[in-house]
């Protein structure tokens, strides 16, 4: 479904990402680990156009998008769950799902989509006309998955969705993640929890300074020398 090739990355003259080159196949959990300023988060804004490419090819379903804006790529139903969640603050649980669902005009759609999102997440419906500012990070991170799905999206992009959440509430997220992929999204998760998300992903990618060092199954990644040592304290 998704497929970067060779990809070059720059913030003005510093290049942050080298030769990057990522699959994601139609129904799986993929993850991408790596410690803090690895690129992490560049590779999610490459993804979305938020940054463009100096070099390599960024395709979705089998066509190009990384010359392609960042409303036309999500109408095509690929989703970002940005990093510390960027919830309205000043908007109501239902507003934020609304806002989510902004591209959708087909009213039905939006409505079952809703409710879909409140069975998933039941706090969220009991917090319907909650200011979204005022929820705990756990439950902002469910509206943040929630605004997400409401796009009805076929791939979904989460960025460090356990960032600053109590181990129980980490748990939760990735329960969910794995109950996302089960309802038929594919899932693309960029984490610096590797013990988790290898836990729940079919395949991961390590980033480190920009560059992939590593690709494997989860599997097999959670018994690598490296991951261990770098991110597992073993």
């Amino acid at each position: 479904m998704l497929k970067l090739e060779g990809v070059d990355t720059y913030y003005g003259p510093s290049q942050v990402l080298h030769h990057v080159s990522v699959d994601v196949n139609q129904g799986e959990i993929v993850c991408l680990l790596g410690a803090n300023a690895a690129g992490k988060t560049t590779t999610m804004k490459t993804i979305f156009g938020l940054v463009k490419t100096r070099a390599g090819t960024v395709t979705y379903e089998g066509e190009r998008i990384d010359q392609t804006s960042t409303d036309r790529i999500i109408s095509r139903g690929l989703v970002l769950v940005p990093e510390a969640r960027r919830v309205f603050s000043r908007m109501s649980v239902r507003e934020n799902l609304e806002m989510g669902a902004y591209m959708l005009t087909d009213r039905a759609a939006i409505n079952e989509g809703m409710e879909q999102v409140f069975t998933l997440f039941p706090r969220l419906k009991e917090r319907e006309k909650q200011l979204a500012g005022t929820m705990s990070g756990g439950e902002q991170q469910m509206l943040a998955m929630g605004r997400a799905l409401m796009a009805r999206p076929r791939l979904i992009c989460m960025d460090e969705p356990s960032m600053g959440l109590s181990p129980i509430l980490v748990e939760t997220v990735f329960s969910t993640i794995q109950e996302i992929r089960k309802q038929g999204v594919t899932v693309f998760l960029v984490e610096q929890n590797a013990f988790m998300a290898l836990n729940v992903a079919d395949r991961g990618y390590v980033l480190q300074q920009g560059r992939i060092v590593l690709s494997d199954t989860a599997r097999n990644l959670l018994t690598n020398d490296l991951v261990r040592r770098a991110y597992l304290g073993g």
